[in-house]
């Protein structure tokens, strides 16, 4: 039940756009593209909508036409006058303000650049990145098949969008709704073969030569690459803010705890 409530009230939030492209309609109620990428992130992390073939856009679509059509039963059985939901309502509803207002008031915690570079600058070895690649693959089980897939992407004047639909259509591993995309993995993530294959490869290149695992055939197209060595300081400025304010942040609740105790009425049993 927490997760439904969670999942209308963010759903709610996530619709509230003026210009928003509509993806179905249901008894005049309308369903949303953003309502299709909220439900996305939340049932399929890392899916992309635009990514997905026909048949599965149309699957999900129907997941959440389904979802309208039962709210409308729920709310025609007055379920929002159940004692239970309104139980649950009341304490969920106080767990969103609470969680609110910390968001709200963690923002407002001022964090300068000297604090960044200095915390930067102390804590070196949270920084350190080991070499990494991201790319796509198209897993398949047998030699021949990889070959000839092979063969088409030598031919094909667009690469990588020949490669995307050729990973929905001819991939059998999970990746192949996403278009084959692995994202960003080290050496030690990958079976061996793979790895050695995918780290040799240059961005923009595909796997000339089959690469054999256990798993089948793969062929891979390498999108990005990045070496060994200390994450540049621009590129993490972001993550060290949201530290050191959460840091900050934990140091003020702990204040204004031992505030409000001391005038508070608090009797345990």
């Amino acid at each position: 039940m927490k997760s439904i409530f969670n999942f209308l009230i963010l759903l709610a939030l996530f619709s509230l756009t003026l210009f928003a492209e509509i993806i179905a309609s249901i008894n005049h109620k309308n369903v949303t593209r953003e309502d299709v990428d909220y439900f996305l992130i939340k049932s399929i992390p890392g899916t992309k909508y635009e990514l997905m073939s026909a048949m599965d856009k149309r699957k999900v679509v129907n997941q959440l036409v389904d979802r309208v059509l039962y709210l409308d039963v729920a709310k025609r059985e007055h379920i929002e006058e159940d004692s239970e939901y309104q139980q649950i309502l009341k304490r969920e509803s106080e767990n969103l303000m609470l969680t609110v207002w910390m968001k709200r008031r963690a923002e407002r915690i001022p964090v300068s650049d000297a604090e960044v570079r200095e915390y930067y600058n102390t804590h070196p070895h949270e920084f350190r990145q080991v070499a990494a690649a991201s790319a796509r693959h198209i897993l398949v089980q047998t030699l021949s098949e990889a070959r000839d897939i092979i063969s088409q992407l030598e031919k094909s004047k667009n690469l990588e969008k020949r490669f995307i639909a050729l990973a929905k259509q001819k991939s059998t591993g999970p990746s192949s709704i996403n278009g084959g995309d692995l994202g960003w993995f080290n050496h030690d993530q990958m079976v061996k073969e793979f790895s050695d294959a995918a780290m040799q490869l240059n961005v923009g290149e595909i796997s000339r030569v089959p690469v054999k695992t256990h798993f089948g055939y793969h062929i891979i197209y390498l999108t990005a690459k990045r070496p060994a060595g200390k994450i540049e300081l621009e590129k993490v400025q972001k993550t060290i803010k949201k530290v050191i304010r959460a840091k900050k942040f934990k140091k003020y609740l702990e204040q204004l705890r031992e505030k409000l105790k001391k005038s508070a009425k608090i009797s345990v049993k």
